[in-house]
């Protein structure tokens, strides 16, 4: 495959980026299904090191990773020197130009390298230099519209051939992935219909996804009171009301403790209003499962002013939008792949 010129590497990584967002695979948090094809590609080409690599224009994330726990005698040097490396620190993140995954993205096709000493190109390659790599085989992974992600790859610390079994091999075992990527699409479209309800809420409601808090969705009473801002982006940059009342610190102890968070009747000067109001903020964590980790934080604001506090009817009301949201997660909906295909959070009517 020839390879791409500039331009079309740049738009399809902003490409990739774009469809990691929506299906929540934009983060380097562990994912025990990733962590689980990696063992296996470890397994089968008994290699020291294996990777599912999701790469956008930016950065590499190893969502999957299997190293051998290191004991101090274990640790590698590149030049086999002492100890300068030690595995089980490995990061689950990389610079987008690093290592060898961004070539099989970039070529579309497997690459195997026996000895990268032989390749001029990847000699000097920071993966090289900083860990010692001597081969690899890496190949692409696919979702089932047939978009390369990132890859699947192996590595040795050691010269060593990638014979037609082996590469065979990681082709198919990088296929099983297709279906992990088909149901996360068949979860957000039901999403849709949950999200039917929210959009005809009657208070501002926003869902949240991961540390930064990037806007993944808000309904149109979210975005009339406090500001319709781009999908996708960190919320205390975009909704700076939001973030001086102290919302995001509730949105931050909701996303580290596990545990469903309030802002207590808080002045806001509403974009809707001429008159400030108050208002109850309740966040809840969100979960794909009860084991999963936390993937992000939805919060339903209600109006109190002149009440001191959120009347039964609204709070029954927040109470049913998040219990139907939680067994959505809880029925398997992939972490963080709660966004929506819109140009703008809260533009809904």
């Amino acid at each position: 495959m020839d390879p791409l010129s500039s331009d079309q590497a740049r738009l399809a990584g902003e490409q990739r980026r774009l469809r990691l967002q929506i299906l929540g695979l934009n983060t380097v948090e562990a994912e025990a299904t990733f962590d689980r094809v990696a063992r296996l590609a470890a397994g089968f080409t008994q290699s020291p090191l294996a990777m599912v690599n999701f790469i956008d224009d930016e950065r590499q994330m190893f969502r999957g990773m299997y190293v051998p726990t290191a004991s101090p005698e274990d640790r590698v040097h590149p030049e086999g020197g002492g100890v300068a490396f030690d595995l089980s620190e490995l990061s689950r993140e990389a610079p987008g130009d690093h290592g060898f995954c961004p070539h099989v993205v970039a070529q579309g096709s497997q690459l195997a390298l026996d000895d990268v000493f032989d390749y001029p190109r990847f000699k000097g390659n920071p993966l090289v230099n900083d860990l010692g790599v001597r081969s690899y085989l890496g190949t692409p992974l696919r979702d089932h519209t047939g978009m390369i992600l990132g890859t699947v790859c192996v590595a040795d610390f050691k010269p060593r051939t990638w014979d037609r079994g082996l590469r065979e091999g990681m082709q198919e075992l990088t296929e099983t992935l297709l279906s992990e990527f088909r149901l996360r699409d068949s979860l957000l479209a039901q999403q849709q219909e949950l999200f039917a309800v929210f959009d005809g809420a009657p208070f501002p409601i926003m869902l949240t996804e991961g540390p930064d808090h990037l806007l993944r969705y808000a309904n149109g009473r979210q975005g009339a009171a406090f500001g319709r801002v781009p999908q996708f982006s960190p919320g205390r940059t975009v909704l700076p009301g939001l973030e001086s009342l102290g919302l995001f610190h509730a949105l931050d102890e909701a996303f580290r403790t596990g545990r469903p968070s309030q802002l207590s009747c808080a002045r806001v000067a509403t974009h809707d209003s001429s008159v400030p109001q108050d208002f109850t903020f309740l966040c809840t964590p969100v979960r794909t499962s009860p084991s999963a980790p936390i993937s992000g934080v939805l919060t339903v604001a209600m109006n109190v002013t002149g009440q001191g506090r959120p009347g039964a009817e609204q709070q029954a009301f927040a109470a049913n939008v998040q219990e139907r949201f939680e067994r959505l997660g809880a029925a398997g909906l992939p972490g963080g792949a709660q966004g929506r295909r819109m140009e703008n959070a809260g533009n809904h009517h």
